[in-house]
This record gives C-alpha cells, structure tokens and sequence, in this order.
C-alpha cells in the first residue's frame, strides 16, 4: 500500500471543499451525503469528464474525487486536464478496478489519492485528509518493484542530487519540517531552505508533493 507521505505543508482548519465527479448518480449522491456528513463541503457535482474539468476551473475545489470510468474523460485524463485548469485543486482516483496499472497511471498523471471502490467509506474520509495535508495516499496493494515495472526508464535516470541533497529530500518526504532538518543534519534553517529550492530547481518540481513522488519512482522511499 502506497500510504500517506506526508509533506511539510502546513495544517488548516478551512472547511475542505470538493468536486465530485462519477456517472453513477445513486452512488455520487450517496457520497456526497457521507461526506457531508464528515465535515466537508460538496461545492459541485459532474456525471461526465468534461463536465468535471469544467466545473473544478470555476469553483476551484480543494479535492476532486474522480471515478475512473466516466463518458467523455476517464479520472486520470480529468487530473492531467486538472494540472493545468486548476492546478492548485488535488485529485483522487475512485475505481472499481483493482490493478496495478491504473494506480501506476494516476501515479504517473500526478493525482494524490487513489481509493478502491470495495473499500469502506472510513478508507475514503482518510485519504481526503490525508491529500488536504500534502500527502499522497493510495490505498493499493501496490508492491514497491512495480513502481520501476510500470514506469519504464525512470529507475535508470542519472540521479542529479548531491548526498546531502538526498538527505534533505528523505526528510521532506518523510514530512519533517525545516526546523526538525536543519537540527538533525547540523544546519541553519536558511541552509535547509536553500537545499529545498535547489532540490526543486534540479527535478523541475515546483510542489512538495511532486518531491515525494521523485523519491517514491526512485526507490529512494518505500510506497
């Protein structure tokens, strides 16, 4: 299982607003009532892909949650269409399939949930927080080697970090803050800082989030 990393983004107390997105309309009203129900707000519904993408670059929801399977627009091309319409709304990937592929290619499209359709409501609520938190939390029974299996290449890529780099980029993935960094490695929170921003600069990431899924692809954390 793909758990919650955890990056160091700060917590909030904002009501967490959603989309969401599937063509089943028992099942999405249902939804939308638990979720309701555990505190957040459902601020827009799509039975359709386009629709989605649509709805989300007007109200700009905190979290989409998007079945795979839907007409016009699957969930994983909804988030890739996401990344650019509403870059800052997180997405997760609802399905009722249970293969590997599919986690790979929400991994690979940049979402930050993935939730079988088999498991509990619990399951869900969890990974929508764990998502509002910076995580990226898919709920697989994904094993680590398929990770390289499913995305051809990237296991050989030359690494570009120096071994203090690297060190900084495990404990942000491992969602320690700048202050916990700088006093485990013997650096100034400035020095830490500037790490980050190289880091950054040299994986063309621009988001937490996008670091984690650098050191998830390259084995240099376990799923």
């Amino acid at each position: 299982m793909i758990q919650a990393l955890q990056a160091s983004l700060p917590a909030t107390d904002t009501t967490v607003r959603l989309l969401l997105a599937d063509d089943h309309s028992i099942f999405r009203q249902s939804l939308c009532v638990l979720l309701q129900q555990e505190g957040f707000e459902v601020v827009g519904e799509a039975s359709a892909g386009p629709e989605a993408v649509k709805i989300a670059e007007t109200l700009r929801p905190d979290v989409a949650i998007l079945d795979y399977s839907m007409p016009g627009m699957n969930g994983i091309e909804v988030a890739r269409e996401l990344q650019k319409a509403a870059p800052d709304t997180q997405t997760i990937l609802l399905t009722a399939r249970e293969d590997n592929a599919s986690a790979i290619e929400a991994l690979r499209a940049g979402m930050h949930g993935y939730v079988y359709k088999s498991q509990t409501a619990e399951d869900l609520v969890k990974t929508v927080r764990e998502v509002v938190r910076g995580a990226i939390h898919f709920n697989t029974r994904l094993p680590p080697v398929s990770i390289d299996a499913y995305t051809p290449g990237l296991g050989r890529e030359p690494d570009p970090l120096t071994d203090r780099e690297r060190q900084v980029l495990l404990m942000i993935a491992a969602g320690s803050t700048t202050r916990t960094i700088a006093a485990a490695l013997g650096l100034s929170s400035k020095t830490v800082e500037s790490h980050r921003s190289r880091i950054m600069r040299k994986l063309h990431v621009h988001r937490a989030a996008e670091l984690i899924r650098y050191a998830i692809r390259h084995q240099l954390i376990a799923p």
